[in-house]
């Protein structure tokens, strides 16, 4: 494929190049590119905002081009300041090791992970060895102003909320890991371009060509305002089953009908425009522009037989008001009290304030009855249905009458 035709594939989803002309040199030598993929340890939740940069590091991989895994196993220990008003608090090593394991297991589900395509790195490598020596050489090599040229840190000052010296020290670590890893590429959200960019600021400082950062659309989370995230509840989780991904995707207001399907699907863009259109005009339109995206999603995630089963399932549910046919039945092994407690004993991975919150909207019908009182007595010792959200139902038996 011609660089420029690979540029251009990219755009879909870019939001700026930094080293354009740079890229398509790089792209027209036939070398294959190197492509630097740095994630923290922190937060191994990835959801569809994440999986825009690994779907554009997969259209490279799938022209022969490696994505270097870099984790972030030292600068966790660090943590990242982006986007914090106060300083992160630093994990244990069996925590960074588990989040590790975790994230490998998500981005295989877009990435490739042939060795020819695909390599994994730990930063740890060269900062644990490094003499203090050289680590101060390193930050010779940056100034107090260009740190405090981030708009956060400056914010940060102005708040009169401190900043510690392992903050102002974590850019200068991601931006030579680019150096560390021979970077020609580095694919990453817009919050990260100040860390990239001190990664050419050390690889031309260092004598190597400076990485191309290519930095990617942004959209709003589910409900039309903050960006995804696991502590707003307001994402799409890469693991979430593609039941949750096609009723999530359901729920979202209209405007975000032709955003989500620019950057979330491979939809052609006459498509996309034409899903835009039947999403302003509301309604029954505006539906079925959601199935249509709902669809397209799930298809590129769990293929097209999956997702002509979600939307025949959400169909007959919504449609027709039936009942899914296949409800998960859930034993009790202890009886549960209050609608709360039940939601709670149903939905174990989600925070009580989280669940309170569904009862107290009316997302939640216990036995097809709705009500909005999180204290609401239940009597456990009978089978209960319980629906909670669009797609989200439990079958609850007593321990005692679980199948065998």
């Amino acid at each position: 494929m011609e660089p420029s035709a690979v540029v251009d594939r990219l755009r879909r989803t870019t939001d700026s190049i930094v080293g354009e002309a740079d890229l398509l040199l790089r792209l027209a030598s036939g070398r294959p590119l190197r492509i630097k993929y740095g994630v923290d340890l922190t937060a191994p939740d990835l959801h569809l905002g994440h999986a825009v940069n690994l779907w554009m590091m997969r259209q490279l991989q799938d022209l022969g081009h490696q994505v270097v895994f870099l984790l972030g196993d030292l600068t966790t220990r660090v943590g990242d300041p982006t986007g914090r008003s106060d300083t992160r608090p630093v994990l244990s090593p069996d925590a960074i090791e588990a989040n590790a394991s975790s994230f490998l297991a998500q981005v295989s589900l877009v990435l490739r992970t042939e060795p020819a395509v695909f390599e994994v790195r730990r930063n740890s490598e060269w900062y644990d060895g490094m003499r203090i020596a050289e680590l101060l050489g390193l930050f010779g090599q940056v100034t107090q102003a260009q740190l405090m040229s981030r708009d956060m840190f400056r914010a940060r000052v102005e708040a009169g909320r401190e900043i510690a010296v392992h903050e102002l020290v974590y850019p200068v670590l991601q931006g030579y890991d680019s150096f560390a890893m021979q970077s020609d590429l580095t694919v990453v959200g817009s919050d990260q371009l100040f860390n990239e960019q001190l990664g050419r600021h050390f690889q031309q400082r260092l004598g190597m060509p400076p990485q191309v950062v290519i930095t990617t659309t942004i959209t709003p989370g589910l409900d039309g305002r903050a960006k995804q995230s696991k502590s707003l509840n307001n994402y799409i989780g890469l693991t979430d089953s593609p039941r949750d991904k096609f009723g999530k995707l359901m729920s979202i207001p209209d405007h975000l009908v032709e955003p989500y399907a620019h950057v979330y699907t491979e939809l052609p863009l006459d498509t996309v425009a034409a899903l835009a259109a039947s999403a302003d005009a509301g309604g029954i339109a505006a539906r079925d522009a959601k199935l249509r995206l709902a669809a397209a999603v799930v298809t590129r995630y769990h293929g097209a037989g999956v997702a002509r089963t979600e939307l025949r399932s959400f169909q007959q549910t919504f449609t027709h008001r039936a009942e899914p046919t296949d409800i998960p039945v859930l034993a009790l092994d202890q009886p549960a009290n209050t609608l709360l407690d039940l939601l709670q004993a149903a939905r174990p991975t989600d925070t009580r304030s989280h669940l309170r919150r569904l009862i107290t909207q009316g997302a939640v019908t216990l036995n097809g009855t709705r009500t909005t009182d999180p204290t609401t007595p239940v009597d456990s010792s009978t089978d209960l249905l319980l629906r909670s959200g669009p797609r989200t139902w439990h079958r609850l038996t007593r321990s005692a009458d679980r199948p065998h």
